[in-house]
């Protein structure tokens, strides 16, 4: 298996900042590309640095100044330093490594087994893993909230399960549309947000009350979802359409359609923009928030599916 047919998805990422440089603000988008073996960085819209990776990366994640990617048939999770993208490990693992986020501090990973119907917590050092949690089956996309619960999407049993990341207990199991892959937090973390690539919708989460709360749709396949800084408007990518669909976030309704390259997934958002990865086109569509329109194309490596945005952390990188 070099990806499962229905893959993409934006991960959640903090990492440290490079030398002084580089303007406080600033921020890095990593794209893994599947086909390719390698990590894309970008920078101010710009490709600033490549690294190959042994084997196709499904889930790019970061943090504590490292990046993380798993490898499904590689049974494996490679470490690279985010500053330098040079591959620090590689951490055996014996599951389909999937869906994945890390701690803040980069200590800590949480891995979605996609065969083993499973979540587990791994340390970042050496691979050890300390706790696991039973999942629905093909736990895909995963997301860390900032007060350490798990959200994972578990696509053929079209719910979404949600853990204590600290104990690995489960806290809720909510049922939601047809084949949930994507997730993305609100920025103020009460709303989550679930596409629902069978049923071409999206499910919106009360994180508080851990229910749902609506369904509407959201486009052909939905693969990714990103919201606005300000929350108001949540993107979804269509993978068959070549579109991304806008979302008022208060009506849910849909504001617009973008363009985009053929068979977009991931798509993350840094500060006005939007980033998405186009699986079939080779390239990063970036979209202005503000106008709705896409301003530019940047080539990569073949078969982009997965983003994330990294934000410079304070300490150096590990």
């Amino acid at each position: 298996m070099i990806r499962p047919a229905l893959a993409a998805l934006p991960a959640l990422l903090l990492l440290a900042g490079p030398p002084a440089r580089r303007p406080a603000q600033a921020a890095t988008v990593f794209v893994a590309s599947q086909q390719g073996a390698q990590v894309t960085r970008v920078e101010a819209g710009a490709v600033a640095g490549r690294t190959p990776v042994a084997g196709p990366p499904a889930t790019v994640a970061a943090g504590g100044g490292s990046v993380f990617l798993t490898h499904p048939d590689g049974h494996a999770i490679t470490v690279a330093d985010a500053a330098t993208g040079a591959v620090l490990r590689r951490l055996p693992y014996k599951g389909q490594a999937f869906g994945l986020a890390a701690s803040a501090d980069g200590k800590t990973l949480f891995v979605a087994d996609w065969s083993g119907n499973r979540v587990d917590r791994l340390s970042a050092a050496d691979g050890t893993v300390e706790a696991s949690a039973e999942t629905g089956r093909d736990p895909a996309h995963i997301t860390l909230d900032r007060a350490g619960r798990l959200y994972v999407a578990d696509r053929e049993s079209h719910r979404v399960s949600v853990f204590d990341g600290a104990r690995m207990t489960r806290l809720a199991t909510i049922p939601v549309g047809t084949a949930p892959f994507a997730l993305a937090l609100s920025p103020d973390e009460g709303r989550l947000y679930v596409g629902n690539v069978r049923s071409n919708s999206l499910t919106v989460i009360d994180t508080e009350a851990l229910k749902a709360f609506a369904t509407v749709p959201a486009g052909a396949m939905p693969y990714g979802i990103g919201v606005s800084p300000d929350g108001a408007r949540v993107l979804v990518t269509n993978q068959p359409a070549a579109t991304v669909t806008v979302l008022d976030a208060g009506t849910l309704e849909i504001a617009a359609t973008i363009g985009v390259g053929r068979y977009p997934e991931g798509i993350v958002i840094e500060g006005g923009r939007a980033y998405v990865a186009n699986w079939f086109s080779d390239s990063v569509s970036v979209l202005d928030l503000a106008t709705l329109k896409e301003i530019t194309r940047l080539p990569v490596a073949e078969g982009p599916r997965s983003l994330a945005v990294a934000a410079p952390a304070k300490g150096p990188p590990r």
